[in-house]
């Protein structure tokens, strides 16, 4: 299959309002914007992958608006789990809501009932089993990847290249997040004994856009030392990572590091929290005027991506990508 634009694809964490502050009761309230959303990528073809946690699957506002951009193929529906609040809840601390625990530090069978739940609450809900997925708080594990496959996942988009979140601590006694520092930034099937390089799996990793210039100084510091806060800081300060992840600080960056992520690994991935669509549902997009702002860059961006590239969703993306695969092997 021959491809004459990169892709485009656009990745919405659908959760709770506000997770960063690991509320004891989780709201909704967010559900309610997603659909001004959701009209501003049809308007410009964008095809948003809504990738959906425990509640949000069961808000009945975002039910109506995903079963009807499902139904037109307006969008998709993948799996987000938050291991803390997702049942079955069988806690591994004394207050897991407290930690925000990772799924990766469950055994092997909690992480299994927990994916199984989710994939069944999804499927049934949306009418369509889901196929994509993004790991809560970013962390993954080589089980966690296994039991993936083994519910007919077949694209991920979990790795966050060149960041590390090993600092972030789920369970106090745990290891922290992954370290992605040197993760490949192009898309790549898994090697379920190693996720950091390129595999046989059936699972098709999508790396979120994240670009940096710190890699040949990274292989350089000891592996035990990468992660190390104070190592973080420097290099950040040294070599900054260009994330399309929106924010206030980079909005008038979007299309640029888009344009670049073209040249440089082919496609631009753009992830985004469906809380930070509303006024106050995250820390990065605290005031109307702030969510105006948010809209008003998006805006911008849509019209080079209507012009410049080929929007899709994640299992539209594993879809193309096996078959230029599949088309160069041949």
């Amino acid at each position: 299959m021959v491809v004459d634009k990169p892709c485009f694809l656009i990745t919405v964490d659908t959760e709770g309002d506000d997770l960063w502050s690991l509320p004891r009761e989780i709201t909704t309230r967010n559900s309610a914007f997603v659909p001004r959303f959701q009209q501003l990528c049809e308007r410009y073809g964008v095809r948003p992958t809504y990738l959906t946690d425990y509640e949000m699957a069961l808000a009945p506002e975002f039910q109506e608006m995903a079963r009807d951009a499902l139904a037109r193929n307006a969008a998709e529906v993948g799996m987000h789990l938050h291991a803390w609040n997702s049942p079955p809840l069988e806690p591994i601390t004394e207050d897991d809501f407290k930690y925000g625990t990772y799924l990766a530090e469950y055994p092997e069978d909690t992480m299994r009932r927990k994916i199984r739940v989710m994939t069944d609450l999804l499927g049934d809900t949306f009418g369509k089993v889901p196929r994509s997925h993004r790991a809560g708080r970013w962390r993954m594990s080589l089980a966690y990847a296994r039991i993936l496959v083994e519910h007919g996942y077949v694209v991920d988009c979990s790795v966050t290249p060149n960041i590390s979140w090993r600092p972030k601590l789920g369970a106090p006694s745990g290891t922290g997040g992954s370290d992605y520092l040197l993760y490949p930034e192009r898309p790549y099937f898994l090697d379920l004994q190693d996720l950091s390089r390129p595999g046989d799996s059936s699972l098709l990793e999508v790396p979120v856009t994240v670009l940096s210039r710190r890699r040949p100084m990274m292989r350089m510091i000891p592996e035990a030392l990468r992660s190390h806060p104070f190592v973080l800081r420097v290099t950040e300060r040294l070599f900054p990572v260009q994330r399309l992840t929106p924010s206030l600080r980079n909005l008038d960056r979007l299309v640029a590091i888009t344009r670049e992520a073209a040249r440089r690994v082919g496609h631009a991935e753009l992830a985004i929290h469906s809380s930070e669509l509303m006024p106050g549902g995250s820390p990065s997009f605290r005031t109307p005027e702030s969510i105006e702002a948010l809209f008003a860059a998006l805006e911008g961006l849509f019209e080079v991506v209507r012009a410049e590239f080929r929007p899709a969703t994640l299992l539209e993306f594993h879809d193309s990508f096996t078959a230029a695969r599949n088309g160069s092997a041949a």
